[in-house]
């Protein structure tokens, strides 16, 4: 077996077998849940052979393999005797309730959140053609774009159906057979009636349930729950098929004799109350929604609105709920821009610029985490901003008729199907407002750059955001991870950062700390900096078969290191001529533990020069 002794290292510095709860991968790591980490040997494993790095996140150990992470993934579980359990079989991490509610709603939802925007994005499209009369609603192009749009969410069952069965660990396919049964066409022709199964009566919602979201979701919860139960009685030669067998013929009847209609009740209450105390006053509601967005975004907390924003749309055709925060990212982008305009630091005026851009198509992380919240006073004018657009579209009641894109692309969602009301011309105007507000308010205050930014090392510790700067280790031209030809780099798996087409063959340390790793082979080098910021610096794809040849190391693994310390030498003509790219990836590879890390806008890098920007 190729990687038997890595993985009888790993399992052993891992604690031993006895130690592990279960193991899962992804596409580069491999997952442990451990009994206790304290008995893991985290130095010993980053320093292995054939381990990147160890990240610990989210409850789990994660040891960094790389792209061949399912044939080490294999070996542990021969050489350890474990049951080698796919995604679905982790077992769960101890939440308060409100986290784990978070977490469910966020599993739930956010994997097809995406799609949704991008099909309400169309069907809003689909509207200002109407409304400025290039189609009609008879015409083959409307009926053609009107099924783009509302293709997920007229069968929003069966997608809600995949993705709480994955969060719920249950076979995602008989979710989505779950959620097919659901919105079978002759089901929903019976919607309004009461029908019966074997005798039992069984009524129908007056609406069907094609774009429901609570009855698929706690259908599938039940159905997780039943599943569990077959498995262990049902004999593992015929589990395949009768599994899943016994478990739709449960779960769907009881789904539309119990389930069904009472989720439904609870979700036209969940609306009712919504919007009762939205109507208590709308402008009041706005003004708080939209003031605390950030911050519930910052917390995680604005997951509970989703899933009452899609139950609104699904009962009542609108939701005037979710509606108060889209304006928020221009009263965001507004302070930035004041920033821009008045600030003589050119580093703070190159991030102004792209969280401007950004900003407008609703994408706001590298103007909070980057610029405004670091600094206090900016992020709390923003917020004051975003709580006047919230009361403006409180006030004019505007409404969100699809799940659409952000920012400007937000607009076609709040059309009325029935034509241009005062709801899409409150929108534009709470939009407006929320630069014009933001931009004034951060305009007349004073943006004291050293005292606001903190810079001194005494100062950092009060502040409420961290940075780590990261310099360029490599003189070259910048690309993005994406554009590297390897999946393992590109995808993103191995962490956050850029690759480097170098120009010469040196490689020099982009920050102090200690060289945690480096390979035989020279070809990559892991840094872990004096703020904890895990580095690894892998020099071309594939290089690792030239066994270090054509590759000088100027420093060992264990050493202290000085940012600009020249590190690794290499001939890069002769590796290119070898038949290998000299493209550098530069990855922070325990990005997941930060904020963000924000990469460069320069296209050309100097050693030294600023690279990657580490969000504490």
């Amino acid at each position: 077996m190729k990687y038997e002794q890595l993985a009888k290292d790993i399992l052993k510095n891992v604690g031993g077998k006895e130690n592990v709860n279960s193991l899962t991968h992804c596409i580069t790591r491999l997952r442990f849940k451990l009994k206790d980490e304290g008995k893991a040997n985290t130095d010993i494993l980053k320093n292995m052979d054939g381990v990147v790095t160890v990240v610990k996140s989210g409850g789990q150990y994660q040891v960094v393999i790389g792209n061949h992470v399912p044939d080490v993934f294999a070996a542990v579980n021969a050489v350890g005797g474990l049951q080698g359990a796919s995604e679905e079989d982790e077992t769960e991490e101890k939440m308060n309730p409100l986290n784990k509610f978070i977490d469910i709603v966020s599993g739930v939802f956010q994997p097809i959140l995406g799609v949704l925007c991008a099909t309400g994005m169309i069907k809003g499209l689909n509207a200002v053609l109407v409304a400025a009369g290039v189609l009609a609603s008879t015409d083959s192009t409307y009926i053609i774009l009107n099924a783009i749009g509302d293709c997920l969410f007229n069968f929003f069952p069966i997608f809600l159906g995949f993705t709480a069965a994955k969060k719920f660990k249950l076979n995602q396919f008989t979710g989505m057979a779950v959620g097919a049964a659901m919105v079978y066409p002759a089901i929903t022709s019976f919607a309004g009636q009461t029908v019966d199964f074997f005798g039992i009566p069984v009524v129908m919602p007056s609406s069907s349930y094609q774009s429901t979201v609570i009855p698929i979701i706690l259908a599938i919860y039940i159905a997780s729950k039943v599943e569990k139960l077959f498995k262990k009685i049902i004999p593992d030669m015929v589990k395949t098929f009768l599994v899943p067998f016994a478990t739709l013929l449960v779960v769907v009847p009881v789904t539309f004799m119990a389930i069904g209609p009472i989720s439904t009740i609870a979700a036209n209450a969940l609306g009712d109350l919504t919007l009762a105390i939205y109507n208590f006053n709308p402008t009041i509601a706005g003004l708080f929604i939209g003031g605390f967005w950030q911050v519930f975004v910052m917390f995680g907390l604005h997951w509970g609105l989703v899933p009452i924003a899609m139950n609104n749309l699904a009962v009542i055709g609108y939701d005037p709920v979710l509606a108060t925060s889209v304006a928020v990212c221009f009263a965001q982008t507004g302070v930035v821009m004041a920033i821009l305009a008045k600030t003589k630091d050119k580093k703070l005026k190159s991030l102004c610029i792209p969280a401007i851009i950004s900003g407008f198509f609703g994408v706001t992380e590298p103007a909070i985490y980057g610029i405004t919240l670091p600094r206090k006073k900016p992020f709390i004018l923003s917020c004051i901003a975003a709580g006047v657009t919230g009361g403006i579209i409180g006030f004019f009641e505007s409404k969100g008729y699809s799940m659409g894109g952000l920012g400007i692309f937000a607009l076609p969602s709040y059309i009325n199907p029935e034509g241009i009301d005062r709801g899409f011309y409150g929108m534009v105007i709470a939009m407006v407002a929320g630069i014009v507000v933001g931009f004034i308010l951060m305009f007349v205050t004073k943006l004291n750059d050293e005292e606001e930014v903190k810079t001194t090392e005494s100062k950092k510790e009060e502040s409420l955001v961290k940075q780590e700067e990261i310099v360029s280790p490599i003189q070259g031209e910048v690309v993005t991870l994406a554009e590297v030809k390897d999946e393992a780099f590109s995808s993103g798996a191995l962490g956050k950062g850029v690759a480097i087409n170098p120009i010469e063959g040196k490689v020099y340390a982009p920050a102090d700390g200690t060289l945690t790793t480096l390979f035989p082979s020279l070809h990559a080098l892991g840094i872990t900096t004096e703020n904890g910021a895990e580095i690894l610096i892998h020099v071309g794809m594939d290089t690792v078969q030239l066994e270090g040849k054509h590759f000088t190391a100027k420093v060992k693994q264990g050493d202290k290191i000085k940012k600009g310390q020249l590190l690794i030498e290499f001939d890069k003509e002769a590796i290119e001529k070898a038949g290998y790219s000299t493209i550098t990836p530069v990855l922070i590879t325990n990005s997941d533990q930060y904020l963000d890390v924000i990469e460069t806008d320069k296209r050309k890098v100097d050693v030294n020069s600023e690279l990657l920007t580490v969000v504490i």
